[in-house]
């Protein structure tokens, strides 16, 4: 079991890139993130932001230090290991819905949900449209995700990313396909997932708005982390 309040920690994480020449684009990240926190991660192009993400989610395996996640140390953990810890524990929203457009929203939100394997067909459609309507989207459920707005697609692939009630949804530039109206739309769900189900969520942006309304950001800059909890003139 997780002690205390903190839901990810990283110890002295470091990562090499190898092509076309050697080059640490990780070096001695270390941080705590707390239950229920909206922390955002930011950075000029290159910092190495995407890349901490990547790691932080588990896909990439292939780094020096230590993740902890939920109180559980990750490193000695096998892929089918760390795959099963990323369908239950993390949910993911991308610069891009990846919604299936042939399929309903309510479809396209409960794909986590079967994959997973803990709950029934109709629990699962049950969860989806709780998600749906968390997130106002309860009255295109049945419509296909290709004949939504962009920004509804987008609220449709947070839905997608809750299904599973995971400790920490990860965003890679939520908000960077959309426009400033439908920024600000997903960014005040993200807000009142925080605020109203104490969910954690961890979101690289290149939005300094985005981030200047987060509850903290971690600036990183050439690999490194320089401001723990930037402050914002």
């Amino acid at each position: 079991m997780n002690p205390g309040n903190t839901v990810l920690k990283t110890e002295s994480i470091g990562k090499y890139f190898y092509e076309p020449i050697q080059f640490k684009v990780l070096d001695n990240i270390s941080f705590d993130v707390s239950k229920g926190e909206f922390l955002t991660l930011i950075g000029k192009s290159g910092c190495g932001k995407s890349t901490l993400l990547y790691v932080l989610s588990t896909m990439d395996t292939d780094y020096e230090g230590e993740l902890e996640i939920d109180g559980r140390k990750l490193s000695h953990c096998t892929k089918d290991q760390l795959a099963a810890i990323r369908n239950e524990k993390i949910g993911f929203v991308f610069q891009f819905h990846y919604l299936l457009p042939e399929f309903t929203c309510l479809k396209n939100v409960m794909i986590p949900g079967l994959k997973l394997g803990k709950y029934s067909h109709e629990e699962v459609e049950h969860r989806a449209m709780q998600k749906l309507d968390l997130l106002g989207l309860r009255e295109v459920a049945s419509k296909q995700a290709s004949k939504l707005s962009g920004g509804q697609q987008q609220r449709v692939a947070i839905a997608r990313a809750l299904i599973n009630d995971p400790l920490i949804i990860m965003g890679d530039e939520p908000t960077g396909n959309l426009d400033s109206k439908n920024s600000q739309i997903v960014f005040d769900t993200f807000k009142q997932l925080t605020r109203e189900q104490n969910q954690t969520i961890i979101a690289v942006t290149h939005d300094n708005d985005f981030a200047k309304a987060s509850d903290r950001t971690i600036e990183l800059m050439d690999g490194k982390i320089v401001n723990l909890n930037k402050q914002w003139d």
